[in-house]
């Protein structure tokens, strides 16, 4: 075993370690964005502007998790397509593969 060998396509550890945290960051904030839209009723327009917050933390989210798409979180998926699962579909196997990524990671302190 080498030291200092462990690298994901180039990338240092300290790299990964950065763009994990800021993953589980912004995926954190999405939930918490959703969930507060999703308990949200005091607007009776169906475009209300806690939604519009929602696709744009999602957005932030899906950037952030760009340079991680190929990790794996399993079930056969990768970060990508759990976190586009989780996000557009609302499917919550995939949102708790992706916030069990997180835990895993160290960050489960960061995701509801």
């Amino acid at each position: 075993m080498s030291a200092g060998c462990s690298s994901y396509n180039g990338k240092s550890e300290r790299q990964l370690t950065e763009q994990r945290e800021n993953y589980c960051t912004q995926l954190g904030a999405w939930q918490k964005a959703r969930n507060a839209a999703d308990t949200s009723t005091d607007s009776d327009a169906p475009e209300s502007s806690g939604y519009d917050e929602v696709g744009a933390v999602a957005e932030d989210a899906f950037l952030a998790m760009q340079p991680l798409r190929d990790e794996a979180v399993g079930g056969g998926r990768t970060l990508g397509e759990a976190t586009a699962a989780a996000m557009k579909n609302s499917d919550s196997e995939a949102e708790g593969r992706v916030v069990e990524y997180c835990g895993d990671s160290g960050y489960e302190t960061l995701t509801r």
